[in-house]
């Protein structure tokens, strides 16, 4: 079934709210489900990737219990079949490379390692340190590395051995300042989105080569004139967009056949124009849809992506708290 999936980050009981999308790209509330987990219970989870989805499974870091929580969604409606501890506190961010997954915890900063075994989630023994401020932890196309962008303008890059574990972190001066989310193109391209401390209008973004655990820039800090970005989504190799969380906009880059950034859209699409709140944000398996999640809005709203990276309204689906947080679609 084609869904987006969200998590409430509720304090006393966290659970997925699920939406049916439809073959134009509207959603529609199908129910929510407990994680058996809870959540911080606060606005604005600062992370990229606290629900990600591995094939027929669904995955969810319960920040405020320490835990993640597997779900079943090859059928009708996802089914908790198993939780696990995160291997660490206030887990935020989970990358999943086939049966390989890595959890960022941002309590005393560490990613650590579990592979999918059927339905439950069975730890690695391995976890490696990662940073001051991780934002989001992701594996490099290849899975022959993982990368987590640290808020303290350093980016953490690790290899992957063939049997999943670590080397030791290698650190990388971020391009701008206060990297957050990001996203691989299929090729290895490396897009980061760079917060600038918040300051009004400093947004900007900047790309990467990452191979065999190692990371060369391709593009300085690219300003995209907007304020507070903090996600990162890219389709068909070509377009990338950031959601800027201080105005409710999302900006579009052109993407390089070397991997160098292009502004092209400074306004893109928006939530609600001028107010803070645009979040997570994904898109759809296909390439067709990119959906975004405005907190502060409590809804999830979608485009439909055009051949020339365009984007065009589908509307938007309600029913969120406002502590709601995460974006997972298939």
């Amino acid at each position: 079934m084609n869904a987006v999936y969200v998590q409430t980050n509720d304090a006393d009981a966290n659970s997925v709210v699920a939406y049916s999308r439809a073959a134009d790209g509207r959603l529609t509330a199908t129910g929510s489900y407990p994680t058996g987990g809870r959540g911080t219970g606060r606005p604005h989870l600062p992370s990229q990737g606290s629900l990600a989805i591995a094939g027929d499974q669904l995955l969810v870091a319960n920040a405020g219990s320490d835990d993640v929580s597997l779900f079943a969604i090859d059928g009708g409606e996802p089914r908790l079949v198993s939780r696990v501890e995160s291997g660490g506190s206030v887990p935020r961010s989970i990358a999943v490379q086939g049966d390989l997954v890595y959890v960022l915890n941002t309590g005393e900063p560490n990613v650590t390692g579990f592979r999918l075994a059927g339905d439950e989630l069975r730890p690695l023994g391995v976890t490696q340190p990662a940073g001051s401020d991780p934002a989001q932890v992701g594996f490099s196309p290849d899975g022959g590395t993982l990368v987590v962008t640290d808020r303290a303008d350093t980016i953490h890059v690790y290899a992957v051995a063939a049997d999943g574990t670590l080397a030791p972190p290698a650190h990388v001066p971020s391009a701008g300042a206060t990297p957050y989310g990001f996203a691989f193109t299929s090729g290895g391209t490396l897009v980061v989105t760079e917060a600038a401390g918040g300051e009004v209008g400093a947004a900007s973004a900047s790309s990467y080569r990452v191979a065999g655990g190692e990371v060369h820039r391709v593009s300085e800090a690219v300003g995209d004139t907007r304020s507070e970005v903090c996600w990162a989504a890219i389709a068909g190799d070509r377009h990338a967009y950031v959601t800027n969380f201080g105005d409710g906009t999302i900006s579009r880059y052109a993407i390089a056949a070397d991997g160098a950034l292009e502004l092209v859209e400074p306004v893109a699409a928006t939530t609600v124009m001028g107010a803070k709140g645009i979040r997570d944000e994904a898109l759809s398996a296909d390439g067709r849809f990119l959906y975004a999640l405005d907190a502060d809005a409590r809804k999830v709203f979608g485009w439909r992506v055009a051949d020339d990276g365009s984007l065009a309204p589908v509307g938007a689906a309600d029913g969120l708290p406002a502590t709601a947080a995460g974006l997972a679609v298939r």
